[in-house]
């Protein structure tokens, strides 16, 4: 999968999705720091990336509709300490090549659960 990581997020986890054979770009590599959410969401867009954030800014469905992306994932770790963050990226990759499909849907990553929506629509797993 291709992803793309916001200047919210440490670049470890870029190179985490690496090593798991993810194509992903850091907000940093494209000299996109300080870019407005619209830029970075239509940049998505057109190279085809998933955005992985931590901004809460991109929940919002009617303004970043899950079903126009490649797929945004949100994470919520406990704190946004790097150990935490990255730690939740550790769970997160198995579930990349898994059956949940990413493309158009909007996960906001928590410890214990994923929320997914496309839409209007949501589910949870646990």
């Amino acid at each position: 999968m291709r992803f793309k990581i916001d200047e919210n997020l440490p670049i470890e986890v870029a190179e985490l999705l690496r090593a798991n054979m993810h194509d992903s770009m850091t907000i940093f590599d494209q000299n996109m720091v300080g870019e407005l959410d619209s830029k970075i969401a239509s940049v998505c867009k057109s190279e085809e990336r998933a955005l992985i954030t931590l901004d809460l800014d991109f929940s919002h469905i009617r303004i970043y509709p899950p079903s126009e992306y490649p797929g945004i994932i949100i994470l919520r770790p406990r704190t946004q300490s790097k150990p935490d963050v990255l730690a939740l990226v550790h769970k997160l990759i198995p579930l990349l090549d898994g059956s949940e499909r990413l493309m158009g849907n909007l996960w906001i990553v928590q410890e214990n659960r994923i929320r997914i929506s496309e839409g209007m629509r949501r589910e949870e797993k646990n």
